[in-house]
């Protein structure tokens, strides 16, 4: 088996890096929370307007990554599956 040369050549890589990125926006999403009981208390209708927009994108973004992330997983389970099925032919052509 080859050696990874850059951090997504694995599936498993690329799911650490969707997590990394989901944990970002959950942060970021505190962020927004806050900035918007601010602009509501200061009533800032323009802005207001703006943080709910960034909220909702941000929302999308997160079902994105977590529809990605099970995608991910299944691919995970399917090569794990199609080579224990290769790693099982190989063993009964030589017992054959």
């Amino acid at each position: 088996m080859r050696k990874p040369e850059t951090p997504f050549d694995t599936v498993e890589n690329a799911q650490e890096y969707l997590l990394l990125l989901l944990e970002a926006i959950s942060e970021a999403r505190k962020d927004v929370a806050a900035d918007l009981k601010a602009a509501k208390h200061s009533k800032l209708e323009r802005r207001i307007d703006a943080l709910r927009l960034v909220e909702f994108k941000m929302e999308k973004l997160e079902q994105h990554l977590r529809s990605s992330n099970r995608d991910l997983n299944d691919l995970r389970t399917l090569r794990r599956l199609l080579l224990e099925e290769r790693v099982y032919q190989r063993s009964e052509e030589k017992t054959a």
